[in-house]
């Protein structure tokens, strides 16, 4: 894999691009692994799901099958393989993990049993511990979570442990009756341990028993120890705060890059610029719309309170009046799809995709003139990264990641290491308005516009930045090994 290093990594999340994906953490899992495997052999975990494509990524049986006893309960677990790009990628198949049509269950709820399920998935990723030394195992949310303190439970183990948060709004709550559902003695019902206001939470686990926690942007480490950010856990965190780093995630270059992308009509780069404008009419085209002219304002993510829809839906007649075009590709809640719906019906200049479209976004990019982002918190954030390299300028509020990653215009320094754009304090339906205004002025002054879109667009926002941050916390932690 043409690294120096012997030592060995095992990343475990619930998803990775490109095989299962609903998410940041889905390209975290991809682009991280692949940065450190110059340094480390780097292998990553996670569920084989029903719709991951075996035939097309030459994913096969390792032919290694064992059983897992948890509770009263007999698991079968059997474990398959391939590797994409450097990496080796392990998959987790058993029948009540993986013989669904979701990752987590429909858009409007998980699955009933996912308590089970994901602690099944820890469980074989410690079966894999048991087959296969790894040197270091970094977890990542809620899923695979409780991995850390079935770690400490072998003594057989020897693997350092680092647990990544990626986002404090899920964090795995589920019923006390759950500790006896999964055999875990109730000396593990306690504050210190997984107890949470009566229920038990599996993202304790991560974050009391692994060696070394981070958060996702260095700001949201810094904000997730106080009560608005820190979703009940504050206080935890505060006392396990030693061991917390906060680590900017990054992306892959080759994956998020406008000069190599094959999913556009036309790639261009900062020297060819005018190429973008060729992306953009073609995807007005394709989506019925007649102005390429006018500015192209996007919106692409999950239609979550934490993405800030609602504001972005009672902004959106006011925003529609202007003289702009508006494109939204996303899922989530049917409450905010019949709203957007319901108001996309009353203006042409709004179109509307439902799901996750790999192509389409990428097209969105490629074409857009401003990102709309307003995130009523953000643990790091990867779209106003893809936004810059792509030569759109994100709208942001100044929370988490996006405060990391985009400063304000009015700061706007050429030598800087950091991304602009537009940037409010405010998180409500009339700011946003007035910043896809101050967007429309911006639009009509093209020296400062390109001015920005190159500055951007030239920013370093890879995954190696975040790997040589990893890499630094991981030698730390190896190096105090016994």
């Amino acid at each position: 894999m043409g690294n120096s290093n012997n030592k060995t990594i095992l990343f475990a999340a619930s998803e990775a691009f490109p095989f299962a994906k609903s998410g940041g953490l889905a390209d975290v899992m991809h682009s991280l692994p692949k940065a450190l495997s110059k340094e480390y052999r780097t292998s990553v975990i996670i569920p084989l799901y029903q719709f991951i494509d075996k035939k097309k990524y030459g994913i096969s049986s390792l032919g290694e099958n064992t059983h897992v006893i948890m509770g009263k309960n007999d698991y079968f677990i059997e474990l398959y393989g391939c590797q994409y790009e450097g990496v080796d990628y392990y998959f987790v198949y058993s029948p009540s993990l993986s013989d669904r049509p979701f990752m987590y269950g429909p858009p409007e709820e998980g699955y009933e049993d996912n308590a089970h399920r994901f602690a099944l998935f820890c469980q074989a990723i410690i079966q894999l511990l048991k087959q296969k030394h790894f040197d270091l195992l970094h977890l990542n949310d809620w899923q695979s979570a409780m991995s850390a303190l079935f770690v400490k439970e072998e003594s057989s183990i020897d693997t350092k442990v680092v647990y990544t948060i990626h986002n404090m709004a899920y964090q795995g709550i589920f019923n006390k009756d759950t500790l006896d559902q999964l055999g875990l003695h109730h000396d593990y019902f306690t504050p210190e341990r997984l107890e949470f206001y009566g229920d038990i939470n599996f993202m304790k686990s991560g974050i009391a028993y692994a060696d070394g926690i981070t958060t996702v942007s260095p700001s949201y480490c810094g904000e997730i120890l106080s009560p608005e950010f820190g979703n009940g856990l504050d206080g935890f965190l505060q006392f396990h705060s030693s061991k917390l780093k906060g680590i900017l995630n990054g992306l892959d270059d080759d994956h998020f890059s406008p000069q190599k992308d094959m999913l556009l009509e036309k790639r261009y780069g900062p020297k060819k610029l005018k190429d973008k404008y060729i992306n953009k009419k073609l995807y007005f085209r394709s989506i019925g719309f007649n102005d390429p002219e006018k500015p192209l304002f996007i919106f692409i993510g999950r239609f979550t309170w934490q993405k800030g829809i609602d504001i972005l839906v009672d902004a959106l007649n006011e925003m529609a009046q202007m003289p702009i075009s508006i494109s939204i590709l996303g899922e989530g809640d049917l409450k905010y799809r019949q709203k957007l719906a319901k108001v996309a019906l009353k203006h042409k200049n709004i179109s509307l995709f439902f799901g996750y479209d790999e192509s389409v976004s990428h097209k969105m990019y490629a074409a857009a003139d401003f990102l709309l982002m307003p995130s009523l918190f953000e643990p790091c954030g990867l779209n106003q990264m893809i936004a810059m390299k792509y030569g759109a300028i994100p709208i942001v509020h100044g929370v988490g990641g996006l405060k990391d990653t985009v400063s304000p215009l009015e700061k706007f320094d050429a030598k800087a290491d950091i991304g602009y754009g537009i940037v409010s304090k405010k998180k409500s339906a009339e700011a946003l308005a007035t910043s896809v205004q101050k967007a429309v002025s911006l639009f009509d002054d093209k020296k400062k516009l390109n001015r920005i879109i190159l500055h951007n667009m030239n920013v370093d926002f890879s995954s190696r930045k975040s790997a040589e941050r990893y890499s630094e916390l991981y030698t730390e932690l190896l190096q105090n090994s016994p």
